[in-house]
């Protein structure tokens, strides 16, 4: 090899090496395997389109962005452990999680390291309630936030009805079910009965003693607070038993990927929420939102969910709070980022200052007849919207939320 070869080798070596250490990292910790592992892709997909719109418009404050990505297997030590690796890595914000006690283990060591923590599917009250703080931010709806939609339907449409719950203990399972009887006044335990599954690993016959509990209850509501494996085969109880001819099935939290694992005949007519669905952009004339969906159908030939939804938006609204901002220092971005309003997939959205909810329109969804989605091109049209409601109303107040909180009334 020449010397002048030799050298111009070095130079582009130097080069690309001072590329790769100028690029700005973000964290996404994700469930690549385990209960939640479709969520996982899912999040994995709208993070990285994210990712490439931004570098395609010149990266942040001139620098390229770039995606780390850890599995979590949805375990909350592992989410945590997943932190510290990000930390060394020089990343400056972490996001994702498909659990609530992800965010709540994930958010307090991102704190520790001064890095904010976006939430994903983090459900439970407490992710912004008894354990909120400054250095976590929540995009995905609260469990508060689904009853209230959900409650002012049923209540409109299927009034004085008996509730039975199916949950899974955890700490999400406990704050859909509580919020959710009190919003649907079925508070009451002996008319209104419960299972609650293990948080680990469940066993077929654990299943079936919950679902023949729930045929014997006389229910005409049945409410299964599950999520992954859980709900898919708790759902092909339900449809082999025959249970949905005799009661209207609600899953709180409802997303593209639960639809998929279970299948469209076995979904049919389950109602639930929604914070984004593929075609929302087209009904309400989102222009970006239109954008995002056509290059997510021309990247993966499929709809997105809100679930790719959810970690697209966390990218770039991060990377705009570091534009006008000027800066990736943690307190500069959690003052850019209190109380800013932006309307990007859907209407407006507001980063609240007083707990870091995202507040956003919610939606009650129906899954739509197998027949009707099999008409679609992609067949994944799965859900009609029947009910609206806005962040405003669906969100806890601010005494709402110092109720909870108890003595410490600002987030530390």
């Amino acid at each position: 090899m020449g010397r002048a070869t030799l050298i111009g080798c070095l130079l582009l070596f130097c080069l690309i090496g001072e590329s790769f250490a100028e690029s700005i990292k973000i964290g996404l910790n994700y469930p690549r395997t385990g209960n939640y592992k479709d969520e996982g892709l899912e999040l994995r997909r709208g993070a990285l389109l994210a990712v490439d719109e931004i570098n395609q418009a010149g990266g942040v404050l001139g620098k390229p962005l770039e995606l780390l990505s850890r599995n979590t297997s949805s375990q909350a030590a592992k989410a945590a452990a997943n932190i510290e690796y990000f930390a060394e890595q020089g990343a400056h914000m972490v996001f994702g999680g498909a659990t609530s006690e992800e965010a709540i283990a994930a958010g307090q060591k991102a704190r520790e390291k001064g890095l904010l923590y976006f939430a994903t599917l983090s459900y439970a009250n407490d992710v912004t309630g008894q354990h909120g703080h400054r250095y976590l931010f929540r995009e995905s709806n609260s469990a508060w936030m689904s009853a209230k939609v959900l409650s002012e339907y049923l209540s409109w449409h299927m009034p004085r009805m008996r509730y039975h719950y199916i949950i899974v203990d955890d700490a999400w399972g406990r704050s859909m079910e509580n919020t959710l009887r009190l919003t649907t006044n079925s508070t009451d335990r002996a008319r209104h009965g419960r299972s609650a599954l293990p948080a680990g690993v469940v066993k077929h016959d654990q299943y079936q003693a919950a679902m023949d509990k729930a045929a014997n209850s006389n229910a005409d509501i049945l409410v299964l607070v599950l999520l992954g494996d859980n709900l898919q085969r708790s759902m092909t109880l339900v449809h082999n038993m025959g249970l949905k001819k005799r009661m209207q099935i609600i899953v709180p939290n409802l997303t593209k990927s639960v639809v998929q694992k279970a299948g469209p005949l076995v979904m049919e007519d389950v109602i639930g929420t929604e914070a984004w669905t593929w075609n929302l952009p087209e009904q309400d004339n989102i222009d970006a939102g239109k954008q995002f969906v056509a290059r997510f159908i021309k990247e993966h030939q499929e709809y997105p969910g809100s679930t790719s939804a959810s970690a697209y938006s966390i990218v770039k609204q991060w990377a705009d709070a570091v534009q006008r901002a000027k800066s990736l220092d943690s307190e500069q971005l959690i003052k850019a980022l209190e109380d800013h309003s932006y309307s990007l997939l859907k209407d407006t959205q507001t980063w609240r200052a007083f707990d870091h909810q995202n507040v956003q329109s919610i939606y009650a969804v129906r899954v739509r007849k197998r027949d009707e989605i099999m008409k679609d091109p992609y067949k994944q049209h799965y859900f009609d919207i029947i009910h609206r409601m806005s962040g405003e109303q669906a969100a806890p107040t601010d005494d709402d939320w110092q109720q909870e909180r108890g003595e410490q009334l600002q987030l530390q």
